[in-house]
């Protein structure tokens, strides 16, 4: 036997076994359908171009799912993530897209859980107490209540698509603590919705880790670019009010698409 055809018979023998123990590099997620689920920080709040058909759920062509897909042209893409949504809505009318053929799901839930919208509107438009008292009662609902409501949202994504990579995105922690705002709400108003944030954070990676499914944070792309930093990504107060703290395009871009990007 020649050199050149031992060497050619020794390659297809160790790709066959190669092949034959399952140790081939395995399909990229792109390869299959990718589901969109979660709430306005999946649908995209905040970053305008909403799709004409989306109506209240604001589902933005500027949403990282949306990026994500135009650039990895999935085998299939649903954009059903819905501005308002709780863990309940998720998967009460989320999830019929899934199924044994989705690759790859994406989500955000839980902040719409805890009231997050109302501690924000406690802490914009009363008194410090009130809104640390609000902020308090919104952590003692993400340690009491939320993370079954997590476990059960997971566990329904997982039957339904049971080959899917599923990552679970968390959110940003909205003040820079020292920064350059002047006026609102004062320090100590900060950093007490920085800390529940961290705690909801905490919460939803927990309950990600158990489902076994990939939780990344977004915490470290918007480290710099939080409310108060002078080049925040984020909207304060805003004209219109679902706007407010939700992130800008750039956000989106600049932060919740990398962070998906790398666990995707």
């Amino acid at each position: 036997m020649s050199v050149r055809r031992f060497w050619a018979s020794a390659t297809t023998l160790i790709l066959a076994a190669v092949t034959a123990l399952g140790m081939t590099h395995p399909a990229s997620a792109s390869t299959g359908g990718y589901v969109a689920l979660g709430d306005s920080y999946s649908s995209g709040v905040g970053a305008g171009s909403y799709l004409s058909d989306s109506g209240d759920c604001r589902r933005s062509t500027l949403a990282y799912p949306y990026l994500w897909a135009a650039a990895n042209s999935p085998s299939s893409f649903a954009f059903v993530a819905c501005s308002g949504a709780t863990t309940s809505s998720v998967a009460s009318g989320q999830l019929g897209p899934l199924n044994s053929s989705t690759s790859l799901v994406s989500v955000t839930a839980g902040g719409n859980d805890v009231g997050f919208a109302d501690v924000m509107q406690d802490c914009v438009l009363s008194s410090e107490s009130t809104c640390l008292a609000s902020v308090n009662a919104a952590v003692g609902q993400m340690n009491n209540t939320l993370p079954s409501r997590l476990g059960s949202l997971y566990a329904s994504i997982h039957s339904r698509a049971p080959q899917a990579h599923v990552v679970v995105l968390g959110y940003p922690r909205f003040y820079k603590i020292g920064g350059s705002c002047v006026a609102g709400l004062t320090e100590k108003e900060r950093t007490a919705i920085n800390d529940a944030s961290a705690v909801l954070n905490g919460v939803i990676a927990k309950q990600a880790a158990n489902a076994g499914f990939a939780f990344s944070s977004v915490v470290d792309e918007f480290t710099g670019h939080e409310l108060c930093s002078g080049d925040a990504w984020l909207h304060s107060v805003s004209i219109p009010i679902e706007n407010s703290y939700h992130p800008k395009a750039v956000g989106q871009s600049n932060g919740y698409l990398p962070a998906f990007r790398s666990a995707a």
